[in-house]
């Protein structure tokens, strides 16, 4: 179960990074599942190469802000869809993920030290404190996330997914504002892959292959769940979402399904959540907490009116 947790806090971080073009800029994005990798095989020849595990994590973070920009720069330059620009960059990232891999499928890191060597040598990972220091590493990314999404800039992002036609009319470039957005989403999908290369402690070609549906799930199943109505809010759903999708995932396999049952899995959740909001009972939670706002509403007007 502490493992579950663990892992479902490392991949929050790429959870907020497709919450920012899911819904945020309301853009699909399949590059996820080509920079995921590319953010692992850059942190993983990086650190075989004797480069420092922070600096090569940095770089991953990079690598995957310029796979969000090509795709990014594919739809508002190249006129192409959403969508298909997305997968023309993932099936890219395919070839340069081997190139970056030196040709190789899989490049282990067991006897390099990594980001998470410290946690291993003093036997803290399947512990507390690792999911402290995870914790504190996901929530950093969704302070990031709060505090960009309530500036000028973050708030223009919001409207281009909201409305293109009348925040363009306001005079902001709807293109630039899905290029940063596009760019953060894969930076923070390629930092989380960097991160749980050195976790597993190895990078493999084929650990992006359906990544998008973890994130989706995690995304859609955290908002069903604890709500949306504030940008905070959304962001620890997707926390919490990404954990509680982990421990899903844990208890399928405690209960003898197949690993290769996963994905299976992770697709009734989605249909799962997107249904949820439409079973009655939920309705009647989502009426009760309504009715609750407006009674408190109704006593706070009646006691300053009172006074």
């Amino acid at each position: 179960m502490i493992t579950a947790v663990e892992l479902g806090l490392i991949y929050a971080v790429m959870a907020l990074g497709v919450y920012l073009t899911f819904r945020i800029l309301n853009f699909p994005d399949l590059t996820i599942d080509g920079s995921f990798t590319t953010g692992a095989s850059v942190a993983a020849i990086m650190i075989v190469n004797g480069v420092s595990p922070l600096l090569s994590t940095v770089a991953a973070f990079a690598a995957g802000l310029i796979a969000g920009i090509i795709t990014g720069l594919l739809h508002t330059k190249g006129k192409i869809d959403g969508l298909l620009a997305g997968i023309l960059t993932m099936i890219a990232l395919y070839s340069i993920n081997l190139r970056i891999m030196d040709g190789s499928a899989n490049i282990p890191l067991l006897r390099e030290d990594t980001l998470i060597t410290p946690l291993r040598e003093n036997d803290w990972l399947g512990s507390w404190q690792s999911i402290l220091i995870f914790a504190v590493v996901a929530l950093l990314v969704k302070f990031f996330l709060d505090w960009f999404l309530h500036t000028d800039l973050g708030l223009s992002m919001q409207a281009t997914g909201d409305n293109q036609e009348m925040i363009r009319s306001f005079g902001v470039s709807t293109d630039r504002m899905k290029i940063l957005g596009l760019a953060l989403s894969n930076g923070f999908v390629a930092l989380c892959g960097a991160l749980i290369a050195q976790y597993q402690g190895f990078s493999d070609i084929s650990m992006g292959i359906g990544l998008i549906l973890v994130g989706l799930a995690s995304v859609i199943l955290g908002q069903a769940i604890f709500g949306a109505r504030l940008i905070m809010i959304s962001t620890l759903a997707v926390i919490l979402g990404s954990i509680l999708y982990r421990i899903v995932i844990f208890g399928a396999l405690e209960v003898g399904l197949n690993p290769s049952d996963m994905k299976l899995i992770s697709a009734l959740l989605v249909v799962v959540a997107l249904v949820m909001p439409q079973w009655k009972f939920i309705k009647r939670l989502q009426g009760l907490t309504t009715l609750k706002k407006l009674s408190t509403s109704a006593k706070a007007r009646g006691s300053y009116v009172g006074s």
